[in-house]
């Protein structure tokens, strides 16, 4: 779906292709994601015309609408007002140069909210930390294998990398050469509630993995990325993401429809100072 925002996304044909009665998908859509699918549709389209705003300054507003099924400029432009409380136009000016998170209505009460708490940082101070904080290159990555599990929000994220680990630990994956764990973001936390968001903890290796019921695969097609390598402690994750994408806005690059992930190379809790050794990719064009 998240694939095919563009397309006919209808409970009918959704059903249709999983091979389960409008009623009973409805059911337990409702029950995995807490949303309807209808909803779920509109907000994914809706979040992505706003990363579009963003990063894509080239494109118009009408091509936007266009790209994810709108009908006209007017629909998208009230659709859109509904979930972040200003008009596409007026969000584009305001979100141009805007690293932190963005504001959206709270549906329960009709004002505006941070998805999270607030978190700002002068873009100068940010420049200056990525500086001291880590080194970036522009590489080729190649295909990569990905053994994975779906998590979606923020609460249980341990246990979800401790359940990726349980898995691969006992066949030895995590030995093998170029083998990490990883973590794929489908959603950004920008224009997604936290709680909402929906991320892949898996393991990535360049060499295919056996059969096995109780895990998904995928591939991550190569590409061109910005890696940026860190020594950070967990808390500084987001700083570090906010000072990546500033980065590479001021280098002239966009990004890729590709989604961004993070590559661990230790267990922080082993290192001294409880400090992570990550690399944040961001695939651009």
């Amino acid at each position: 779906m998240d694939e095919n925002l563009d397309g006919d996304l209808s409970l009918e044909k959704i059903a249709r292709l999983a091979y389960y009665s409008p009623y009973h998908l409805h059911r337990l859509f409702k029950a995995v994601t807490n949303e309807t699918l209808n909803v779920y549709v509109t907000r994914k389209r809706i979040e992505r015309a706003a990363l579009l705003l963003i990063h894509h300054q080239e494109m118009s507003l009408s091509e936007i609408a266009d790209k994810f099924g709108f009908k006209s400029d007017s629909v998208f432009s009230r659709t859109f007002k509904k979930i972040y409380g200003q008009s596409p136009l007026a969000f584009r000016k305001a979100n141009a140069s805007n690293f932190s998170k963005i504001s959206k209505v709270n549906s329960n009460n009709g004002q505006i909210h941070f998805i999270t708490e607030a978190y700002l940082y002068n873009i100068t101070h940010l420049k200056n930390w990525l500086n001291m904080n880590a080194t970036i290159e522009i590489k080729e990555l190649p295909t990569f294998h990905l053994a994975y599990l779906t998590h979606i929000g923020t609460n249980g994220l341990d246990l979800a990398f401790q359940r990726i680990i349980n898995w691969a630990a006992p066949k030895g994956i995590l030995t093998r050469a170029e083998t990490n764990v990883c973590r794929v973001f489908h959603d950004s936390f920008k224009v997604t509630d936290a709680q909402r968001v929906r991320m892949s903890i898996g393991i990535l290796s360049p060499n295919n993995f056996a059969a096995d019921k109780s895990i998904d695969f995928r591939i991550l097609e190569k590409s061109k990325t910005i890696v940026g390598r860190f020594l950070i402690e967990p808390l500084a994750f987001e700083k570090a993401w906010d000072s990546l994408f500033i980065w590479m806005n001021a280098n002239g690059h966009q990004r890729a429809d590709v989604n961004p992930f993070e590559i661990y190379h230790n267990n922080y809790m082993e290192h001294p100072d409880k400090k992570c050794m990550v690399d944040l990719c961001i695939p651009i064009r």
